[in-house]
């Protein structure tokens, strides 16, 4: 039986359309996913949207609609965006759902039984944007009076009858698992939430509502619905079965990887193991908090003018223009700039120009002149030079797949791109061209080996073009249950290809040159 592999994005919260750091957290998410399946693993890619709280109760009662009539289209937004992006989820959970409902309550009812939940009464700092509870000391007072969260969100002064969680109970439990290394990533983001459980008296948590009842009600609590944050980090588990605790549940469950915006990391790295502890359930093995997307430097907001949506980035660029910059150009971690200029500068140069331009001279000039049957390479002698381009590429790969499994995405594509960077500089010194009139069969040995070597170039980028690289593999002729990381390693495919009396056709362009936009466009 393969190895698992359980990966989860942050759970969308759907008062608005989703933005290009909604995108961008998809994308990155599914091109894990796609990367452990290419390694053989069995995948189970989780997304979702965390309808539920304060925040959205009042959108839709501004908008003078019914709550989950809003939530249901706001929804579909974030379901078509990944449709759009070509996102590989293997759920799609809603907060709504029944099924939601059951396994909120389970978590619950567990933590309960744990003695870890009781009533009193909460006073405090709560912002509605941010769906989260602050101590005073960690607001700041503006000019004019209003008090503000460190994510700069309204906080208002809240007075209620609460559940709450003895948070406090587990301090030390979170100080030791957030110093174990690899559980929180990257650095920066362990060393925030191990200063904020060092430096603070840990409170225990007010983990339930009275002052509105969209939400999961709390069972044997009239009037009470679960804090959003309960709620919505219970999708984890809704994703693969639970409150069933057999077949899909028993199998993935722990997490491999949560991937999460760093603005919401101390919800899973604090009160999420925290949760799962006292409800006696295995802890996620790694979470991730990447960083922020900015146009042309500066945050993005409604304000400002600046706030784009991602569909419309993919239908003026590509979508896997769209995939290939923000996986390329952000370290991934840390903030990031993009603009219109950027993706078209950076794809035309390595897609269109270096990648794209290296398999349309290849595999044209098997059309051209091989009437598209691909060269005998069963009896060349492989010159140096042959065998020195084959092995470079096979070395990056390989080195691309390390970085991608530590989730350094510029690093892999570093090393992809000198592959590729090989490869040209291998075909412009052979130069087939030439060869056809001076040495046709070194000719066939250069076009056999640059064929080696695209196919391994285009699986290897499928994690992160996947659309691209099937129609290019589509045009080669390598047949979609030979296109695993372990056909790497596969040396007879290309003898079986040509024994199958495979001809390439005429060869279709697959990374089209974007256009600079204009002023206006930009």
């Amino acid at each position: 039986m393969a190895e698992t592999f359980y990966i989860t994005t942050a759970i969308a919260y759907p008062n608005g359309k989703p933005h290009i750091g909604h995108a961008y957290e998809a994308i990155a998410a599914d091109a894990i996913a796609r990367f452990q399946r290419l390694s053989g693993k069995d995948v189970r890619l989780v997304t979702g949207t965390d309808e539920h709280g304060l925040k959205m109760a009042q959108t839709a009662r501004g908008l003078g609609r019914d709550t989950l009539e809003f939530a249901t289209e706001m929804s579909n937004y974030f379901r078509e965006m990944c449709g759009r992006l070509d996102i590989s989820y293997d759920a799609f959970r809603r907060t709504t759902e029944e099924q939601h409902k059951a396994a909120s309550i389970a978590l619950w009812t567990a933590m309960r039984e744990a003695d870890d939940l009781y009533l009193d009464r909460y006073e405090g700092w709560y912002s509605v944007r941010d769906e989260a509870f602050y101590d005073e000391g960690e607001t700041t007072l503006e000019e004019g009076g209003q008090r503000l969260s460190p994510q700069g969100t309204p906080v208002e002064w809240t007075v209620e009858e609460s559940w709450f969680f003895r948070l406090s109970k587990y301090r030390d439990f979170l100080i030791e698992l957030n110093e174990t290394p690899g559980f929180l990533e990257p650095e920066s983001r362990r060393n925030e939430v191990l200063g904020f459980l060092k430096g603070n008296e840990l409170r225990d948590l007010s983990v339930s509502r009275t002052s509105f009842d969209w939400g999961v009600p709390v069972p044997d609590s009239p009037g009470h619905v679960m804090y959003v944050w309960v709620d919505a980090l219970c999708t984890y588990l809704t994703g693969i079965g639970f409150p069933e605790r057999e077949g899909e549940f028993a199998r993935f469950w722990p997490a491999d990887l949560h991937l999460i915006g760093k603005d919401i990391v101390r919800f899973h790295a604090v009160y999420w193991p925290a949760f799962l502890k006292s409800a006696k359930l295995p802890l996620p093995k790694k979470i991730f908090g990447h960083g922020f997307l900015l146009h042309r430097g500066e945050k993005m907001s409604k304000s400002l003018g600046n706030v784009v949506d991602p569909l419309e980035l993919a239908d003026r660029f590509g979508v896997d223009a769209l995939r290939y910059f923000l996986l390329r150009e952000v370290s991934f971690g840390q903030d990031g700039s993009y603009s219109a200029e950027a993706i078209v500068t950076r794809c035309n140069a390595e897609l269109a120009n270096s990648f794209g331009n290296l398999a349309q001279r290849t595999l044209s000039l098997i059309f051209k002149n091989l009437d598209g049957e691909l060269p005998d390479y069963s009896g060349f002698e492989r010159a140096p030079a042959d065998r020195e381009v084959i092995a470079e590429c096979l070395a990056c790969v390989d080195w691309m797949k390390g970085f991608f499994e530590s989730l350094d995405f510029t690093g892999g594509l570093n090393n992809w791109m000198r592959a590729v960077f090989a490869c040209n500089q291998y075909i412009d010194v052979q130069a087939p061209w030439a060869l056809k009139k001076t040495d046709p069969e070194r000719m066939k040995a250069v076009l056999a080996t640059l064929y080696f070597c695209i196919r391994d170039l285009a699986i290897a980028i499928q994690p992160i073009i996947p659309a691209s690289a099937a129609k290019l593999l589509d045009q080669m002729g390598i047949p979609e249950d030979e296109r695993s990381f372990a056909a790497l390693a596969d040396t007879p495919w290309y003898e079986r290809l040509r024994a199958s009396g495979f001809r390439l056709a005429q060869p279709v362009g697959i990374f089209p040159r974007l256009e600079m936009p204009t002023e206006a466009e930009a």
